[in-house]
């Protein structure tokens, strides 16, 4: 068997030490033969690094990289050319400064190359390096890993000076691009967010920004068939190791890691976390742990904005992404906590969703423990289980109790305000957690009820009032009949009013009826 290539972001290192390596070579060989100058965006830890490594590798001439490999005997392996690669996720900017870390960068190629700057500034000094090179060994293959490093590190309200300052200096370091065409053969920027469009990139108008095209949508990330061919003696250890059939096995990878899309037809597994199940053998959330989405976190609250599932927006929104005036769903985007389920290809509208149970799961206990000003986040998860099992052993005491114990920390403004936003923020979320265990809906609209809980033999329906009685809730229940859509499914059906109280700060009163 090969081994797994958890953290290894090279190809030679995936080749050295014997790794899987899913052959991307066709769409590499696509880019090389169709196109000069893209520019790339996906989320964190999804393969971009080895992406470029595969390029660097090609554009070198080292053949023996490609071994067995599709593009092996669909590349003319007689021509070479010099390789400029930077990779600011390497760069130590935030101890040095990012002028200073480009320039040790281009001294650094400058001796690689043989060849010497006499020139001071980076800008001029960027453009001589391209010169020089491309007059003693021919165009440049130019790529560029995680281009805005220096600029999302900064995003806080109190270093965002940084990182305006830090995309001033980029903007100075990618205009030497705008009239180097004759010096370079390829030129392949990657990122997670797309400044490219906006501020950054704005001279240079003939980047092919390939981030949603479809024929790309697969150049990161595993396809199922990609899963099954090159992982098949690894599911077949989970199905050993979990004592599951093989098509359980893959129903909850899907579920778990499966879900992600540019296009909103191709869906793909994230990398990092299909790896880390595939070594450890057991369904937890692999991904969102290696990162804190803190700063997101603290957008929506101050937006007091939670529900972002099956968010209709144009796709020219996704290409207004500036420091300046970051908006929350293009970020919740870019940095992969939301993905593309459908396209309308008439008018370019778009609807996001979270790609798989280990997102959605994982963003509805952060913003839960933001909005019960929980910090260490290791309660919120055993306290929806135990809120599944009181529904399906029909206890509503005890989802009294943990609704309570999760309202009691409430911030002291949501109470003094008197307002029903973080009451209801956090209920929704409480109640979309607990979908992840059973049907849990949440509606908003007029003539549905505020929750609808249902398990194989309940269907248990919420009103939430505030500074009201439970009784009004339990009223409308009746009166709007919210229970006549369930009747059919011949489950008992129980309708509960919820009343939330600013003095006593969580639940004063509780109504419920069997409907």
């Amino acid at each position: 068997m090969k081994n797994l290539p958890i953290g290894i972001q090279t190809l030679p290192g995936i080749r050295a030490k014997n790794c899987v390596y899913v052959d991307k070579t066709r769409l590499v060989h696509q880019l090389a033969t169709t196109g000069k100058y893209y520019f790339f965006s996906r989320p964190r830890r999804f393969g971009k690094s080895l992406l470029i490594s595969t390029l660097k590798e090609l554009y070198l001439g080292n053949k023996a990289q490609f071994e067995g490999l599709w593009i092996e005997n669909n590349w003319d392996w007689s021509k070479n050319n010099p390789v400029l690669h930077f990779s600011f996720d390497e760069l130590d900017y935030k101890k040095l400064g990012l002028e200073t870390v480009i320039t040790d960068e281009l001294v650094k190629w400058a001796k690689h190359y043989n060849v010497v700057l006499t020139k001071e500034s980076v800008k001029s000094q960027f453009k001589e390096l391209l010169e020089e090179v491309s007059k003693k060994h021919g165009k440049v293959a130019l790529l560029i890993d995680e281009y805005d490093k220096p600029i999302i590190d900064f995003l806080e309200k109190e270093d965002v000076e940084t990182g305006k300052f830090n995309r001033d200096i980029l903007r100075e370091f990618y205009g030497v691009l705008k009239n180097s065409d004759e010096l370079l053969e390829i030129v392949f920027i990657t990122g997670i967010s797309k400044f490219a469009k906006v501020s950054l990139f704005s001279h240079l108008n003939n980047l092919d920004d390939i981030t949603l095209a479809p024929q790309y949508a697969a150049l990161t990330g595993y396809t199922q068939a990609e899963l099954e061919f090159y992982f098949d003696d690894y599911l077949q250890l989970c199905v050993e190791s979990l004592q599951i059939s093989r098509e359980e096995l893959l129903k909850q990878m899907k579920i778990w890691y499966n879900g992600y899309s540019w296009d909103g037809a191709t869906e793909v597994y994230n990398p990092f976390g299909t790896l880390n199940f595939l070594s450890k053998k057991i369904f937890f959330n692999h991904w969102f742990s290696t990162g804190s989405p803190d700063f997101l976190v603290k957008k929506m609250r101050s937006l007091t904005f939670y529900n972002v599932e099956n968010s209709i927006v144009n796709n020219r929104i996704l290409d207004t992404y500036d420091i300046d005036n970051l908006t929350l769903i293009p970020l919740l985007f870019q940095t992969g906590y939301l993905t593309i389920k459908k396209v309308d290809k008439m008018t370019g509208d778009m609807v996001l969703d979270y790609p798989n149970r280990e997102v959605r799961e994982s963003m509805y206990g952060f913003l839960i423990d933001d909005l019960s000003q929980n910090p260490q986040r290791v309660h919120t998860g055993m306290a929806i289980q135990d809120l599944d099992k009181a529904f399906v052993a029909r206890d509503l005491e005890k989802v009294k109790n943990i609704l309570n114990a999760l309202l009691a920390d409430l911030p002291v403004e949501a109470y003094i305000k008197q307002t029903e936003g973080l009451f209801h923020g956090l209920i929704h979320l409480v109640f979309k957690y607990l979908g992840v265990y059973v049907n849990s809906e949440v509606h908003s609209s007029q003539g549905h009820a505020d929750s609808v809980v249902q398990t194989l033999t309940d269907v248990y329906i919420f009103e939430f009032k505030f500074n009201k009685t439970a009784q009004h809730g339990l009223d409308q229940i009746q009166k709007q009949d919210y229970a006549g859509k369930y009747r059919a499914s011949n489950k008992v059906i129980t309708g509960i009013g919820v009343n939330f109280s600013t003095d006593k700060r969580g639940i004063d009163d509780w109504a419920e009826a069997v409907l």
